[in-house]
């Protein structure tokens, strides 16, 4: 009874070293005081969109939603939103994926920034859907103001965290990819 699974041992290891690496990127984060709650920048978004490229769309998505949900288990603030964070890192990584790790393995430039601002994209307007809701919801402000804190306080900040995200992980799957597929670690 050989069944075939669907991650080889490889795979599994890199999709938990990419999510170790997305925990901790994420840990290094400059906080940006607000009366409405905690916000800041970190560079976890960075490696999410690498695991992505570098290992594909559900390795990716994967690596990036555990590691961020591993991340808000570990903070009391964040813990009750740490399956809405899977949900959201994980699309983020996962369109990254879909859309660059061809790309990747081509050595295709401009399709990789394509698919980097993508799976950033993809992140931003999630986010900002799951903070109005959240705003309405669950803290009890009218919509008018949850659609305000979310798009003069939270957008802004996580466009910001999409765009260095953006340009960090294209170059770095630039540099690392040709090292990677050398040593057999992804797809040649």
């Amino acid at each position: 009874m050989n069944k075939k699974t669907r991650f080889s041992t490889q795979q599994i290891v890199m999709i938990g070293l990419m999510a170790a690496l997305v925990f901790i990127f994420s840990k290094f984060r400059i906080d940006i005081p607000s009366p409405l709650g905690k916000t800041g920048i970190h560079f976890g978004n960075i490696m999410c969109l690498l695991a992505g490229m570098l290992f594909g769309a559900l390795p990716g998505g994967l690596a990036a939603g555990i590691g961020s949900a591993l991340l808000d288990l570990s903070d009391p603030s964040f813990a009750p939103e740490f399956w809405i964070t899977f949900l959201t890192k994980f699309a983020m990584g996962y369109v990254a994926g879909l859309l660059g790790y061809q790309a990747c393995a081509q050595g295709k430039k401009a399709q990789v920034w394509i698919a980097s601002a993508c799976g950033a994209g993809t992140y931003v307007v999630l986010y900002a859907i799951k903070n109005v809701v959240m705003g309405h919801l669950v803290k009890g402000f009218a919509w008018q103001v949850a659609f305000a804190e979310t798009f003069t306080l939270k957008v802004p900040v996580s466009a910001v965290n999409g765009v260095i995200a953006v340009i960090c992980a294209a170059i770095l799957v630039q540099l690392l990819a040709p090292a990677l597929r050398r040593a057999q670690l992804i797809a040649a």
